[in-house]
């Protein structure tokens, strides 16, 4: 018998398509801003709302980094895997370090190594990997654990250690996938930052009131640019458009609001010009893992 609690199941698998696509979507967007100035991309673009690639990397037009391709790698594993396999997911973030992707950054760089090396799943603890790498490939583990906290809290942790350990990392990993699981189950906008305000007074350095306008590659910086634009905004593109016109390390910024406001508002509210514009590959890949994740959750097994 249907859980009364839980939402129509076909509009759970909408949103966690939504998230997921979500990612990928203020991946693309956000890539094209990375590194540059909230001023310099006013005075290019007056306002960047299109999917165009190029940016720092020379992307193509729909083309996603390593923000995308890390949390398919770990959806594939799995998948793959029939069940969640810390080895398999390292072992599949290893396969792809070695593809030669568009980018990585150092610290996943150097944890993925180290499994590679020595076949070791944590890396050791460091004030220094308060880095957004583990929080960027969040959607996986959020819609794979989608019913259970717990299981949520446990998972999120073991990928974060494969390449940070660190307690904001371990932090922010752990809040933005209860924000997905909330924002699938039907909490409103209001609900959700009734929750981030809560995180804040747990967690005082992600406090993000007034808005600091830092975005970098710093956990903090990322969690409070992404909370600002999700809670001053009211629609998925609004969101996702504000938040990578903020620049800095804006491909990650944008996948994360994009996690949370596909998951939000459905996948209604994307906007078909940035469907359309995404890379094929990934717009078609995305929505399957998305379904299995789901239909393979805790949450499906009460459902």
């Amino acid at each position: 018998m249907k859980n009364i609690e839980t939402p129509d199941w076909n509009e759970v698998v909408d949103k966690a398509k939504a998230s997921f696509m979500g990612v990928a979507l203020g991946d693309a967007l956000g890539a094209t801003t990375e590194f540059m100035t909230s001023r310099e991309i006013k005075v290019q673009f007056g306002v960047h709302n299109q999917i165009i690639g190029k940016g720092w990397l020379y992307l193509k037009p729909g083309q996603v980094t390593d923000d995308t391709e890390m949390s398919i790698w770990m959806g594939r594993a799995i998948q793959d895997s029939g069940g969640w396999d810390l080895s398999a997911i390292a072992e599949g973030f290893a396969d792809w370090m070695k593809s030669r992707p568009v980018d990585i950054g150092s610290t996943c760089s150097r944890g993925i190594k180290n499994y590679i090396v020595h076949h070791r799943l944590e890396v050791p603890p460091s004030q220094w990997d308060a880095g957004n790498g583990a929080l960027m490939r969040m959607v996986p583990v959020a819609l794979y654990s989608l019913g259970d906290e717990e299981i949520l809290g446990r998972y999120a942790v073991e990928q974060a250690h494969i390449t940070h350990n660190n307690p904001l990392s371990d932090a922010a990993c752990i809040f933005f996938g209860r924000l997905v699981h909330r924002a699938i189950m039907g909490d409103t906008l209001n609900q959700l930052q009734t929750l981030a305000d809560d995180f804040v007074i747990t967690h005082p350095k992600f406090r993000y009131h007034p808005y600091p306008k830092n975005s970098s590659a710093y956990v903090v910086d990322t969690v409070q640019t992404v909370f600002h634009f999700l809670f001053s905004t009211a629609s998925f593109e609004e969101c996702l458009v504000s938040t990578v016109n903020q620049g800095g390390d804006a491909d990650t910024t944008g996948a994360l609001a994009g996690m949370i406001a596909g998951a939000l508002y459905g996948i209604q509210e994307i906007p078909k010009r940035w469907l359309k514009r995404l890379d094929p590959k990934v717009s078609s890949e995305v929505p399957m893992l998305a379904e299995y994740l789901v239909n393979h959750s805790p949450l499906s097994r009460i459902s």
